[in-house]
């Protein structure tokens, strides 16, 4: 059908709006969406239409697509680190609407330029999926759990079976009562890999259910925890625990945000350490997830994990004359394969950032990618500690237009 046709058997009830792709190519599908909402809502959609991609690529990221979303996209860089699996300058894309966030970002970046580059490395790669049984008593709990620890080798060959990809790193249970869970934690290698896990996980619950009293009650028990503000992934990391740190000298603090080691360490303690402590939170930083955010749209990242990518802890403390500080990110969910790192603009911006696809080894693209995010936010929140150290803030944002 062309895009009439596929309009008119919507408005007859012969079609449903989700059901357009079976009747024609994905653009078509999209081209009879936007005019039909169009007509219904009176909106104008030129732009949500004019995107530059073939819509069958998207087929798998997204269902009733009627047009792309655009974001404005800025570069920030080069970011000098020296990492676990990246060495040398690089640069990282970041889409976002909030001005004067690349700004600040960059002063960050060319600060730690001046101060001879941070450091960065991957310290865990765990992907997890925590599944939730239902047993009759502790008994069965404790029968349950203790098989489970004993038979990690033989879940392991079960899940990795259905993966060319995974491995099994471990798997620790968690009793509450009847409710037995169990934290399965996976390298995806280049992949963010949920979706691996859980397809692996799945598979070794068949085993579980086979050879104890348990039964499963839910794939997913958010003991994993995906999405979702929570103390075990501060505390155990999920995806890629990552920290990168810096040293900058004292003429450098000066010239580029215009204060001292000293304010900006005390600035780092009362804001980012005693008062996240104060409101009960379990990020302590400034803004990190605003660089998160940002780099994950830009790369085809799953956004909604920038809650799990935002628990982070920046220290600042002055050191050799100067100002010492760090950021670790405890659960960074990056990929470089698969889900959204397959549509064109994101595959372009991880070209730019040199990391598109699987790496050699497998996992260091992953890798890199996670210590080039680390360092960015770092540099934003040096960015940011030095704005409010120097009573810059409000200043910068007026100078900006924003």
């Amino acid at each position: 059908m062309d895009v009439d046709a596929l309009v008119a058997a919507v408005r007859d009830g012969d079609v449903r709006l989700h059901e357009l792709e079976q009747h024609a190519d994905a653009d078509d599908a999209a081209a009879a969406r936007r005019r039909l909402l169009a007509e219904e809502t009176g909106a104008e959609l030129e732009t949500v239409g004019a995107y530059a991609f073939d819509a069958a690529v998207a087929e798998p990221n997204i269902e009733n697509m009627f047009g792309a979303a655009q974001v404005p996209m800025g570069i920030v860089g080069p970011i000098a680190v020296d990492g676990g699996a990246v060495d040398g300058p690089a640069h990282l894309p970041l889409a976002t609407t909030e001005g004067a966030l690349l700004a600040s970002v960059n002063r960050g970046c060319a600060a730690i330029r001046a101060a001879e580059g941070a450091t960065a490395r991957v310290l865990k790669n765990a992907m997890t999926r925590a599944p939730v049984f239902r047993v009759s008593d502790v008994a069965e709990a404790s029968e349950t759990a203790a098989w489970v620890r004993e038979h990690v080798d033989r879940l392991a060959e079960v899940a990795e079976s259905t993966t060319s990809h995974g491995e099994l790193r471990g798997v620790t249970p968690y009793v509450v009562g009847d409710s037995v869970f169990f934290r399965f934690a996976y390298d995806t290698k280049d992949a963010m890999g949920m979706n691996m896990a859980t397809i692996a996980t799945e598979a070794a619950c068949e085993t579980i259910e086979a050879e104890t009293p348990a039964e499963l009650v839910a794939l997913s028990g958010n003991l994993c925890s995906d999405k979702k503000p929570a103390a075990i992934n501060s505390i155990e990391g999920r995806g890629r625990t990552v920290a990168a740190d810096a040293v900058i000298p004292r003429e450098v603090v000066e010239s580029y945000f215009g204060t001292t080691p000293e304010a900006i360490a005390e600035a780092n303690t009362r804001k980012n350490l005693v008062g996240s402590a104060k409101a009960g939170a379990l990020g302590f930083n400034a803004h990190v997830a605003n660089t998160v955010a940002a780099a994950f749209l830009a790369t085809g990242q799953d956004i909604a994990q920038v809650v799990e990518g935002s628990n982070a802890i920046t220290t600042a403390e002055t050191r050799d004359d100067g100002l010492y500080a760090s950021l670790t990110i405890a659960s960074l969910e990056v990929g470089t394969v698969g889900g959204g790192t397959k549509l064109p603009t994101q595959r372009e911006a991880l070209d730019v950032v040199g990391v598109r696809g699987g790496g050699d080894p497998p996992g260091s693209n992953a890798d890199a990618l996670a210590e080039i995010i680390t360092t960015a936010a770092l540099a934003g929140e040096l960015s940011l500690l030095g704005a409010l150290a120097s009573n810059h803030l409000a200043s910068a944002h007026e100078e900006l237009g924003r």
